[in-house]
């Protein structure tokens, strides 16, 4: 277990990402994937009030999450994570905006208490200050344990985060953004603020949309909605590079592409425990590999070096 920045929170190396509930994973096979991630060991879920909405028009992963939680009556064991700011007719961090979407969340998620709430996107039409102060009142409240920013820049993360000092509000904890071993931009400005505040990084798209599964090859077809994206890898020069060295190491070990690839993201600097989504329990497999697996320093030299663009 890993604690989420100097929180209480203790979580398992690999988030679940659920964003394919009701989506390409229906109930049943949903609930089959978080019984398998909670029997390994797993206990961090994250979802959002959209998700899938562009799929189903309904916070369809939310209410999913909430049955087997009713059902299964382990919600003390679960650190849940769930998101603000993108579902149609809830967008941006207004005041106003955030505790209808929390109060909605609640009800279906059917708890009392979120542990993590994310702000899913920045947003710049309304006070940094008003948004904390509603972030705030949650916490005291008692509806909210902590929050988290998703997809804020290094200057407007900086900025929150100094609000909340001087105004005595609730600090953001930790930080969601893309980062993987072909999308590195992490490593920079915004890193260094994660590192310098204290906070976790939890990223998300940590296989490349699929593409670090080992799947992806030239006149390859995938059969998945994200593999038009993913395939655009493959015409970078440190695409095909990462493929290749993550399939070497991977046959080594024994473990998938996938999990390899996890195993070096969850060993970067300031990362707690990156988001991965599965939509069957075989591709859960290697989520659950990558939690267990500790590359040496040179197997994590030879996916920098490999990676570089």
């Amino acid at each position: 277990m890993r604690s989420i920045g100097t929180t209480d929170l203790s979580v398992f190396p690999i988030a679940l990402g659920t964003n394919v509930f009701g989506w390409t994973a229906d109930k049943e096979t949903s609930f089959a994937i978080l019984d398998a991630y909670v029997d390994g060991g797993g206990n961090f879920l994250d979802t959002a009030d959209v998700y899938p909405y562009w799929a189903t028009g309904e916070s369809t992963s939310e209410t999913i999450i909430g049955e087997w939680l009713a059902s299964r009556r382990n919600r003390d064991s679960i650190v849940l994570a769930t998101k603000v700011g993108m579902l149609e007719g809830l967008r941006g961090l207004a005041p106003a905006t955030i505790r209808t979407a929390v109060e909605d969340s609640l009800r279906r998620l059917r708890t009392d208490y979120i542990d993590l709430y994310w702000a899913h996107v920045d947003d710049h039409d309304t006070p940094l200050v008003e948004s904390l102060a509603a972030f705030d009142a949650l916490i005291q409240e008692g509806k909210v344990r902590h929050i988290g920013a998703s997809n804020y820049s290094a200057p407007r993360l900086t900025e929150a985060l100094k609000t909340s000092d001087s105004e005595g509000l609730a600090r953001y904890v930790a930080l969601q953004q893309p980062y993987n071993l072909v999308e590195r931009d992490y490593e920079g400005e915004l890193r260094d603020v994660v590192a310098r505040e204290g906070l976790s990084s939890v990223p998300y798209f940590g296989l490349a949309r699929g593409f670090l599964t080992g799947k992806y090859a030239p006149g390859a077809h995938v059969d998945s909605p994200r593999a038009g994206k993913a395939a655009e890898y493959l015409d970078t020069a440190h695409g095909p590079r990462t493929v290749e060295a993550l399939g070497r190491l991977a046959e080594e070990r024994g473990v998938a592409p996938a999990s390899v690839a996890l195993a070096w993201l969850a060993a970067q600097p300031t990362v707690t425990a990156p988001i991965s989504s599965a939509r069957d329990l075989a591709q859960l497999g290697p989520l659950m590999e990558a939690a267990a697996l500790s590359l040496s320093a040179e197997e994590l030299s030879i996916l920098d070096t490999a990676s570089r663009p």
